[in-house]
């Protein structure tokens, strides 16, 4: 865990880089949450957050998606694309801040699901949000 002084520097003057991860149930729909703090606070939004210092992005999303959502996925997580965001604050200060997140999908299960304490409620969905599928790009296999 990153000592909340030394993040708050960090979010002032390095970008961030995080995993997204749409998770798609069996009948195409996708999991969205509403998020309980900034940045996006009180939108639906997909399961991410920040990769861990040694961590691979690929593993951060499977962890991700459990810490958040209490789900294991059926099938590894598939490179999408990555975008970046810039938002106007922060959870602690009204400080802009940049984030480069690494997207991936995943198959899961249609089961219950317990949310961490960053949300409020979920939804399965047939499109993301808007924000994120404007800005997502396709990566490329070759």
């Amino acid at each position: 865990m990153i000592p909340e002084a030394l993040y708050r520097e960090i979010l002032r003057n390095v970008p961030i880089v995080c995993v997204d991860v749409v998770a798609r149930r069996p009948d195409g729909r996708i999991l969205l949450v509403r998020r309980k703090n900034a940045p996006l606070k009180g939108a639906w939004w997909v399961i991410g957050g920040r990769i861990q210092l040694g961590e691979k992005a690929a593993d951060a999303a499977v962890r991700k998606l459990y810490e958040e959502a209490q789900l294991k996925p059926l099938t590894p997580p598939q490179f999408l694309g990555v975008y970046e965001d810039t938002f106007e604050c922060n959870s602690f200060e009204q400080v802009p801040y940049q984030t480069f997140s690494l997207v991936y999908e995943v198959a899961v299960d249609d089961v219950p699901i317990s949310l961490d304490a960053q949300s409020d409620d979920y939804t399965w969905v047939t499109e993301l949000p808007q924000r994120f599928a404007v800005q997502q790009t396709r990566a490329t296999n070759k």
